[in-house]
């Protein structure tokens, strides 16, 4: 009765809320359901590739923005509280010095805390590109970072604030995070996942969640995440300090999402839970209903809008130790099989250079229109030439008919003919006289 009177004022699917029950206590349940109807304090970050926070906070404050630190925890992080202008079309914002983006997400790229230097970053969903801006700003323009999205419509937005951020050390491409694992095996020093969810965390910025989504799409969902992470998990690097650490999270405050997607990795994987470095957040569920999980999810981080006043979110850290698979421990053969492909592809993928990668790519293609251009020049000369090779031929026969010494030796012998015949005429001449 409870779940369906809630459902009904805050105009939930009911199964929704029966969810949310067993995952809280009724009356946290209610101030979960008020605080995700009520919106968020806006919430900008500064881009210290460009200005200072105490700066930016003196450009706005004189255009009338009143604004706030955001919070002890974060150094770029502004609350704007009252805007008689639009935030998002200032000329700081046109300048790119800062970003529109919730506090919420600031969060798994705190936890991840690349450093600058030679890292190679993967983001496995990156559009529209706020994380993506925020980790290239921690690595301060060095390193390299991927960005990648599955559809190519989203990666325009985060090529544009790339530009507009003055981040240069970022590379978009679009392929399916599933695939990545094969493709991208053991290249990447840090990888952030914040995966594709049902969005029951972010319910004040998109309502339609309580109508569209049912507990099918939530296990969907998980489902999905589960294949992304794994494959995250393949794409990492084991080798180098500080190397073979991601973060995966969610804008989802469900367990079939989070716990339950981090416990499963935890078996398929030779992997471990580390501490997310953030103040603050709630532990992860080690134990929900009638499932126990393993005791590390604690080390996990919840946030919810209730009690931190920010969206409903995700956050785990997690260590991958060793390319082994806990399934396969008892096929020997497989296994020397993995060792031989991952010492070849150690040897060859531990030397990549991405920026050089980038380059080889246009320089193949530019060599490719030289070489089309090449062959069309060669053809030309091979039909021209095999012409000329044809014509003189022929004569090369016939010389050999003419050349025979007996034709010679005819014309030799009609010259002596002459001679002989004129010389015993003058004899007889000269007989007569």
């Amino acid at each position: 009765q409870l779940a369906t009177d809630m459902s009904e004022v805050f105009g939930y699917l009911p199964e929704l809320v029966e969810y949310f029950l067993t995952m809280f206590n009724p009356s946290e349940t209610l101030e979960f359901l008020e605080a995700s109807d009520s919106p968020r304090p806006l919430v900008i970050r500064t881009n210290t590739l460009k200005t200072r926070r105490k700066d930016l906070a003196a450009s706005l404050l004189k255009r009338g923005v009143t604004l706030d630190p955001l919070a002890n925890w974060s150094k770029v992080g502004l609350k704007i509280t009252a805007s008689p202008i639009p935030i998002g079309a200032t000329p700081e914002y046109l300048s790119g010095q800062y970003m529109l983006q919730s506090a919420a997400s600031f969060c798994p790229v705190l936890a991840l805390n690349p450093s600058p230097g030679d890292e190679v970053v993967l983001d496995m969903s990156a559009a529209p590109g706020g994380k993506t801006s925020y980790l290239a700003q921690l690595m301060r323009n060095t390193g390299t970072i991927v960005a990648n999205d599955l559809k190519s419509e989203r990666q325009k937005a985060t090529v544009a604030n790339m530009h507009r951020l003055g981040v240069r050390n970022v590379i978009s491409c679009c392929y399916d995070g599933r695939k990545l694992g094969k493709l991208w095996k053991n290249r990447f020093t840090k990888i952030l996942l914040d995966a594709p969810c049902s969005g029951l965390g972010v319910i004040s910025r998109d309502p339609s969640v309580k109508v569209q989504r049912t507990i099918k799409d939530v296990e969907r969902c998980g489902v999905l995440q589960k294949e992304l992470l794994l494959n995250a998990i393949d794409c990492l690097r084991v080798k180098g300090k500080d190397s073979g650490i991601m973060v995966y999270s969610t804008c989802s405050v469900s367990v079939a999402e989070n716990e339950d997607v981090v416990n499963y990795v935890l078996k398929k994987r030779d992997v471990k839970l580390l501490p997310a470095g953030l103040d603050f957040g709630k532990p992860g569920f080690t134990r929900y209903q009638q499932k126990r999980y393993h005791p590390s999810l604690a080390l996990t981080r919840r946030f919810y809008p209730h009690v931190h006043n920010m969206d409903g979110f995700y956050v785990a850290k997690i260590q991958k130790l060793s390319d082994k698979r806990p399934d396969d421990d008892n096929d020997d053969d497989t296994k020397q099989d993995e060792a031989v492909e991952e010492t070849v592809e150690e040897d060859n993928e531990d030397e990549i250079n991405w920026a050089s990668e980038v380059k080889k790519e246009v320089s193949k293609s530019k060599k490719r229109q030289q070489r089309s251009e090449k062959e069309d020049g060669e053809s030309k000369k091979r039909s021209s030439d095999e012409t000329e090779a044809n014509v003189p031929k022929k004569p090369k026969v016939k010389s050999t008919q003419v050349s025979v010494p007996p034709k010679a030796q005819k014309k030799q012998k009609k010259k002596s003919s002459n001679a002989k015949v004129t010389k015993p005429r003058r004899r007889k001449q000269q007989q007569e006289m």
